[in-house]
């Protein structure tokens, strides 16, 4: 048995569909008791427990042979950085509650680094944390999603513009399909290492003019793409409707690949091959 959370997301959704593929148990772990009925139907068991719940989420995670956790990013948190640290630390106590022998974690390129990156940093206490709980850890790291184009639908539907955070359009840079991702933490699930490890995930590179023209051509519309000055990110971020702490958090993050802070630096490294043309496609036909 493993336990999925995060199911109804992308990556974790990806992760239970593949072991349930291969024929294995599933406990779908879910914070809302009405998000569990497509995973029972798909022969799922099904565990109502929020993420902040030390308690419910350790009986989530008990009696399984792995468990697959990542760290949601809550934007309205009037203190982000430390509700996100106090989730961190539940997750970890969760875990070490439940007495579950390995754990894949949903990470992030640069998640080695303690300051400097924005909400990455926060992965990077949990990563340790993790480690402190005797329990066998799997850390993924992960370059860009290929998906993070559905946080900008809102300018690209409304106003047909694509607004890139970084000095250019014309750099390219590595976008994974979360979808192979949860291949990935499957994999790592049925087969763990001997110890812990970090893997990092690489893939195909494109400029963000590429998933531009890409998100053009699934949408059947021109789009313009439009450079926003390094100044102007964290107030952008705050126009496009986000509260200024986690604005400044996100642009943060953008700073440090500008400056060029990220790097792999893990145990191993898998290859994911979905091209971004196959993910904007699937995106867009969901809007439908």
């Amino acid at each position: 048995m493993y336990a999925i959370t995060g199911v109804t997301g992308h990556v974790g959704g990806a992760a239970a569909r593949e072991l349930l593929g291969r024929g294995e148990q599933v406990r779908a772990v879910v914070r809302d008791a009405a998000k569990g009925g497509e995973w029972s139907a798909a022969g799922a068991r099904v565990a109502v427990a929020d993420l902040g719940d030390r308690a419910a989420l350790a009986e989530a995670l008990r009696g399984c042979a792995g468990a697959f956790v990542l760290l949601p990013t809550d934007v309205a948190r009037d203190d982000p950085d430390a509700a996100h640290r106090t989730l961190a630390d539940t997750i970890a106590a969760a875990v070490r509650d439940s007495g579950v022998p390995h754990v894949v974690l949903l990470s992030s390129i640069g998640a080695e680094l303690a300051e400097g990156t924005g909400p990455i940093r926060w992965l990077h206490h949990l990563e340790n944390g993790l480690r402190a709980t005797g329990a066998r850890v799997t850390a993924l790291r992960s370059w860009h999603f290929q998906e993070k184009a559905e946080l900008l639908l809102g300018a690209v539907l409304g106003q047909g513009v694509y607004p890139v955070f970084a000095d250019s359009a014309d750099v390219p840079t590595t976008m994974i399909a979360t979808r192979d991702i949860g291949v990935v933490a499957a994999e790592a699930l049925l087969s763990p290492a001997a110890t812990s490890e970090v893997v990092d995930l690489d893939g195909p590179r494109y400029t963000e003019r590429q998933v531009a023209g890409e998100l053009s051509a699934a949408l059947g519309r021109p789009l313009q793409v439009v450079t926003i000055p390094h100044a102007g990110w964290t107030g952008a971020l705050v126009d496009a409707g986000l509260p200024p702490r986690i604005a400044a958090e996100l642009a943060e993050l953008y700073d440090a690949e500008r400056l060029g802070l990220y790097r792999t630096r893990g145990d191993r490294t898998v290859i994911c091959r979905t091209e971004l043309g196959e993910t904007l496609h699937r995106l867009v036909a969901s809007l439908a």
